[in-house]
């Protein structure tokens, strides 16, 4: 072979062999960039997706304070029960939690409940109704009005309340139930500024809400006032919980053509609608609310989000030998700037956790808003 050849091969050779040296650094490094994704290790860059992750992390209850002991807790809590390696790893179906309502996610004190004042506009206001309410219905009220003036409850007024609830919208469609609920959530709140009652929700516990259902909660509302009132306040609204979760005091059912005819006997015809049947049948509070979760909800919940008297035997059987880890937490009304709070109840509520193992939240020091910057307390 010449030497002009031998030279000519040996440059092919050494460029062939450089050539192939520069593809293998280069699928090296495709591959350990692949790898440290796979494997979970961070790059020097974190992706979009995981910024946008930590950041909805760190925002999902960016209305309480950092000390407050909520959101230390229910941030481990979480961090816990969704594990699978964890020993406290919680299956989604049992990831079930139980909110009362008013007073824990909607304004309690304006200056009295919703349901109470939506009575009271129906049975002195309503001029559609106020010349029919009956004389029970009208004492009622004038117990509601004092409550109102004075902040205090006569003796019994829960069940005459339900009942007087009961027999004033009696013979309503539940549609039309649900409307006359929305036409009276337009109307202004008496005690704020900038608020209509349908508005007044604790953004606060929204937060908690959807923090729950994002790391898929069942949430469930059980309240004391009337089912069909709180599904009302709800629909449409900043709380998005569908009417099948929404437990409450209750009242009979009816067709309309039904008469007073039993429901063992009487048969729902095509011609027929479905109206309120003007009886009142349990005031859901206190070990009711306990009765009502087996029932309706069938297994024991693992959150329980209270703040009065009429929660605790809610609260109490959340945590009560609980196969998993559980919670209950309960709101004390101490804020006298932005809510119309309660030192003396508030106090009492606090000893209640303290006796019973719940943590306190406090609207005045865990909260950074309440009803949000623009409404103000008249």
């Amino acid at each position: 072979m010449s030497e002009k050849k031998k030279d000519t091969s040996i440059m092919w050779k050494v460029t062939s062999l450089t050539l192939a040296f520069a593809m293998l650094i280069v699928l090296c490094a495709y591959v350990v960039k692949y790898d440290n994704v796979g494997s979970g290790n961070k790059s020097s860059e974190p992706s979009p997706a995981s910024s946008q992750a930590d950041n909805t992390q760190k925002d999902a209850l960016s209305m309480w304070k950092d000390n407050a002991p909520l959101k230390k807790q229910l941030t481990e809590y979480m961090s816990k029960i969704t594990d699978k390696n964890s020993k406290n790893f919680i299956p989604v179906e049992r990831r079930i939690a139980v909110f009362d309502f008013d007073g824990t996610l909607f304004c309690e004190t304006d200056p009295v409940y919703f349901d109470y004042r939506l009575f009271y506009y129906r049975v002195t206001e309503d001029p559609d109704y106020k010349d029919k309410a009956s004389a029970v219905e009208k004492e009622t009220a004038a117990k509601i009005k004092t409550m109102m003036d004075t902040g205090e409850s006569a003796k019994g007024l829960e069940i005459s309340h339900g009942k007087g609830v009961a027999s004033a919208f009696a013979g309503m469609t539940i549609g039309q139930f649900s409307s006359y609920v929305k036409m009276f959530r337009e109307k202004q709140t008496p005690s704020y500024n900038n608020m209509k009652n349908g508005e007044a929700f604790y953004k606060p516990m929204l937060q908690v809400v959807k923090y729950l259902k994002d790391n898929d909660f069942t949430v469930y509302v059980v309240s004391g006032t009337d089912r069909f009132i709180v599904r009302g306040i709800i629909e449409d609204s900043e709380l998005d919980i569908p009417p099948r979760q929404i437990i409450g005091s209750d009242e009979t059912i009816v067709a309309d053509h039904q008469g007073s005819e039993d429901g063992l006997t009487y048969q729902y015809k095509l011609e027929d609608k479905v109206i309120t049947g003007g009886d009142f049948i349990i005031k859901n509070l206190k070990m009711n609310k306990v009765s009502v979760i087996q029932q309706e909800i069938g297994v024991q919940p693992v959150l329980s989000f209270g703040n009065s008297s009429g929660d605790n035997s809610m609260a109490n059987f959340v945590i009560d030998d609980n196969p998993y880890m559980s919670a209950a937490y309960m709101l004390c009304c101490d804020d006298l700037e932005r809510e119309n709070g309660n030192i003396k109840k508030a106090d009492s509520m606090r000893k209640s956790c303290e006796e019973n193992g719940w943590t306190a939240i406090s609207m005045k020091d865990d909260w950074k808003t309440i009803y949000g910057e623009n409404v103000t307390k008249k």
